[in-house]
């Protein structure tokens, strides 16, 4: 499997239409949260963490170093398929101007990878609530007159 920084919204679609049953997908998340990495204990506050998920998760927002109005996303979780899905919301947003950020629709990304139908309520809502939280953030981010 690509690494995680070589990983698109396409290649995902791709390994999901490969993989047949949702147990090999479901590996395939959690072999993308083992590529994610940590974040640093500092990171891990109350503001960084995503409310509404059953396990603990993680996000950090910035303004991405070499791209200003870009944005560099950070994530982590305790669990491994929470730690995947982050990986999977990373891999699509972080690098991405902060208006496409705010613009982009991971609803339908994750509709169409059938997530919703596999997930717990409280995984789904922890996972929306990780996309709206990056969403709310990347707007502060987003230059006036976008």
């Amino acid at each position: 499997m690509a690494d995680l920084s070589e990983l698109t919204e396409e290649s995902i679609r791709e390994a999901f239409e490969f993989l047949d049953e949702w147990e090999e997908r479901y590996r395939f998340i959690i072999d993308l949260g083992r590529k994610l990495g940590s974040l640093p204990e500092s990171a891990k506050t109350d503001a960084n963490r995503i409310h509404g998920c059953q396990s603990n998760l993680w996000v950090t927002v910035s303004e991405a170093e070499h791209a200003p109005a870009h944005i560099s996303l950070a994530a982590d979780s305790e669990a491994h398929i929470v730690k995947g899905l982050a990986a999977m919301v990373v891999a699509v947003l972080d690098g991405r101007p902060a208006a496409e950020v705010v613009a982009h629709d991971m609803k339908s990304f994750f509709d169409g990878l059938g997530l919703n139908q596999h997930l717990s309520p409280t995984r789904s809502n922890g996972l929306h609530g990780m996309v709206a939280q990056i969403k709310a953030r990347a707007a502060a981010l987003v230059p006036l007159g976008d």
